[in-house]
Order: structure tokens, then C-alpha cells, then sequence
């Protein structure tokens, strides 16, 4: 029987932190599962430093958290008894990071939500699971959820979001 794949998309948030730790209590000492833990990356805001040295600085901090939380996302996962190869994590740097500008596979940034469900669709997974970020109705009319954008363009998946 082939093993059920589900995707955990973070964002380094303590939100995206509760689901990678939902997912651990709940399949914490199962077999049969794969599982990949994917970030896609948001550079820093070009317009917001000076200079691109201190673009390129933030960015290489920014990919720096994120690596570390993947890591440790990695950790909680096989602390709960999930087979460490039954476990991978997945960072995708933008096509125009200051830190990864060559990079093979890179997102372009159009939509975090898009990217997520190629991933997903890509690697066949048969579960998404994504953290919520807790913004209000009208924030999210104003500038977009990437769940809500997740779980409305989602198919042939099943999603599961955790607050």
C-alpha cells in the first residue's frame, strides 16, 4: 500500500508552529505517511532598506529563521515518533531572493497560495495542511488570506487548517 502524503505549508508563524505540532500528536508513532514540510519564500520588501547590501543582509536573516524553523518543525515531527525518513522539508526560494537569485526551482511570487497548491499537486499530496493566520474579515477583503486562498482553490485534496 503506498504511503499518504500530506503537505504541511509554513510560514514560520505560531500558527504554522500549531500545525506542524497538531500534525505530530496526531500521527505521532504512525506508519504509512510521508510527509513534507514547505515554506515559499516571501523576500523582504526591496523598498524598505537603503541599499541592496542591507536587502540582501535581511534576506540572508530571513532564509536563516526559516531554515531554523524548518528544522525544528522537522525535530517536533520525529519527537513524536515519525519516522525521520518519513519526514522532508522543502524551501523554495523566490526567483528574485537577494539571498538564492540562481536558484532551479524558485517561486515568481505571484500568489503563495498558487505556488502552495502546485506543490501539492506536483507531489500528488493527498492532504494540505496549513496554519491560520488569525486575520479579521476585513483585513482579509483587503488584502487576501493565503488559507482562504488555499482553501477555496483547492481540489481533489482534502485541507486541514489549524488555528
Amino acid at each position: 500500500m503506498d504511503p499518504k502524503k500530506i503537505l504541511i505549508a509554513v510560514d514560520a508563524s505560531d500558527n504554522a508552529a500549531r500545525a506542524v505540532t497538531y500534525v505530530a500528536e496526531l500521527l505521532g508513532g504512525s506508519t504509512g505517511f510521508l510527509i513534507t514540510v514547505l515554506y515559499i519564500e516571501r523576500p523582504p520588501n526591496r523598498d524598505l532598506y537603503p541599499d541592496e547590501a542591507s536587502w540582501v543582509e535581511a534576506g540572508q536573516a530571513q532564509e536563516l529563521r526559516i531554515r531554523t524553523f524548518l528544522q525544528q518543525a522537522k525535530s517536533n515531527l520525529t519527537g513524536q515518533g515519525i519516522a525521520p525518513d518519513a519526514v522532508t522539508i522543502s524551501y523554495v526560494p523566490h526567483c528574485q531572493s537577494p539571498v538564492n537569485p540562481a536558484a532551479q526551482q524558485c517561486s515568481i511570487g505571484t500568489s503563495i497560495a498558487r505556488d502552495i497548491l502546485q506543490v501539492q499537486q506536483q507531489g500528488d499530496f493527498g492532504t494540505l495542511v496549513i496554519g491560520r493566520r488569525g486575520v479579521s474579515r476585513a483585513e482579509e477583503f483587503l488584502f487576501g488570506s493565503v488559507t482562504t486562498k488555499v482553501t477555496h482553490l483547492a481540489k481533489d485534496c482534502t485541507v486541514w487548517v489549524v488555528q
